[in-house]
């Protein structure tokens, strides 16, 4: 096996991101290491299977959720990708976009060893259909 170039390290998990599924959660072995760690603002998970259970987990519990990767920079062994999270929580439901950044640092072999995402969680709070209100009347009494 030869090991990928940055850029096609970068090129490979910007593709498995966008064409994600449910039914092709198996091609996250492509770009993650086995002993990856993954966190967001809601979670921190270590393996290829923990991180497997999360996309696992989302297709779960949202409607088409999908990402829109919309730049990739690399430097090194570094990789930020900036992205669109769109979902809605049930078939026929509000369509919502989250907007979103991920820190990637890459093993050796092109792989992803640490995943970082960062995102508005309020803003995700603000789509839930009971407590949205709620978030989004205390962010319009917040200012702009």
């Amino acid at each position: 096996m030869s090991i990928p170039t940055p850029s096609e390290a970068v090129q490979r998990i910007v593709q498995v991101f966008e064409q994600l599924r449910s039914d092709r959660l198996d091609t996250l072995a492509q770009i993650y290491a086995a002993q990856a760690t993954f966190a967001d603002p809601f979670t921190r998970v270590q393996g290829l299977a923990a991180i497997t259970g999360q996309f696992a987990h989302m297709y779960a519990r949202l409607h088409a959720p999908r990402f829109a990767v919309r730049e990739a920079v690399a430097q090194g062994d570094v990789v930020w990708l900036t992205w669109e999270f769109h979902f809605a929580w049930r078939a026929g439901g509000a369509a919502h976009c989250i907007d979103g950044a991920s820190r990637l640092q890459l093993d050796a072999q092109g792989r992803i060893a640490s995943h970082r995402d960062y995102w508005d969680a309020c803003a995700f709070y603000a789509t839930l259909p009971l407590l949205g209100a709620v978030v989004r009347a205390f962010r319009r009494a917040a200012g702009p």
